[in-house]
Formats: C-alpha cells, structure tokens, sequence
C-alpha cells in the first residue's frame, strides 16, 4: 500500500458538499486515514470567482500514480467539473500532493506537487495532520512559517448560514419585533450564545 496525501477544493455550488462528495468518492479507491481541518481561502490569480474551502487528506491505496491520477480526475468529471480557464472556478479540485517518496516529472504529472511549499491552503491543513513530514530539509512547521499568510483561514460549516438570504430575513423579522424589548433581544449574538450552550 502506497502512502498519499490529497488536496482537495471547492469554490462552486455547495462547498461543504462538494469535499464531503469527492472523500466519499474517493473510498471507492484508497483507505482514508486522516482529513484535516476544513480552510477557506482567497482564489490565487484569477481573483474574479468565489472563495474556496480547502482541505487535505492522507490515505493508503494499491492504485500505482498514473491508476491515481485517473482515479482522481475521474471523480472531478463525475462531479460536473469544466475546465474553462487555468486557475478558475471548480466544483471540485482533487490533487496528488505525494505518494510515498516516489518523484515523477511528465507532462501531467509531477511528483511531489510542484507547489506544495508555495501554498498557504495546502501547507496549513497538511502540517496539521503530517507536521512529520519533511521537504528541503525543513519539517512543514518551519516551511508554514515562512509563507505568507494568503487570506487563509479556518471554516465551520454555520459560516455560510450568515449569508444565507432566508436567516438574514428572518434575522431581520426578528430585530424589528424585538426593537421594543426590555430584555433579552434574539439578535446574532443572542443566538450564537444559544447555540454556544446548547
């Protein structure tokens, strides 16, 4: 069994679902071990799209690296992605970060990933589950450190409940009939508290 690790992202459509989609997917063809913590982050480069939830994950798999590569492009067609521009928007983006020590440089596909140690959103959720592991010398703590931050920042799934136009309404609803209340207004805050407690 070869150790991989896997970045996966979103920006299209139901973000959440869409990572939670293509891991399930991707049972079909490894054994999942670890999935790190799920980052939002700035699109790099073509910054006219929406933001992308980010995440990586380690696994096991008999799959040799060009089976793994078709595997993984597999699930992004499955998923409905169209590449209409480099670096645009995706319903799902899997990419092989490493598998095992091997090195592979060919047209479409290169080994480790060229860009690992140049992005936030994968060096981040990757120390996270491998601090471990090492590239240039250096344990992937010290790489992080060094990079800049790039907007990169924790994401819970209620986050996307605030920008929801239906709670915004109904939030609304709310503060307006409250407007005349003594005590204990349902505003944003009141509600985080319940949900705190709860």
């Amino acid at each position: 069994m070869a150790q991989i690790y896997l970045s996966l992202g979103s920006n299209l459509g139901d973000r959440y679902h869409n990572l939670q989609q293509a891991i399930e997917l991707l049972r079909n063809h490894m054994e999942v071990q670890k999935v790190s913590s799920i980052y939002e982050t700035e699109p790099m480069g073509d910054e006219d799209q929406g933001w992308f939830l980010n995440l990586v994950l380690s696994a096991a798999t008999t799959l040799l690296p060009r089976a793994l590569l078709q595997a993984t492009q597999g699930i992004e067609q499955e998923m409905g992605r169209i590449k209409t521009r480099i670096n645009g928007p995706r319903t799902i983006d899997v990419d092989i970060l490493l598998y095992d020590d091997l090195v592979i440089q060919d047209s479409d596909l290169i080994l480790p990933h060229p860009r690992i140690t140049e992005r936030a959103f994968v060096m981040k959720p990757l120390s996270e589950i491998a601090p471990e592991l090492r590239f240039q010398g250096k344990d992937l703590p010290s790489l992080l450190s060094g990079l800049q931050d790039q907007g990169i920042k924790v994401w819970e799934r209620w986050q996307d409940l605030l920008q929801d136009s239906t709670f915004q309404h109904h939030l609304q609803r709310t503060r307006e009939k409250d407007a005349d209340r003594i005590y204990c207004n349902r505003d944003l805050d009141h509600l985080m508290n319940v949900a705190r407690l709860a």
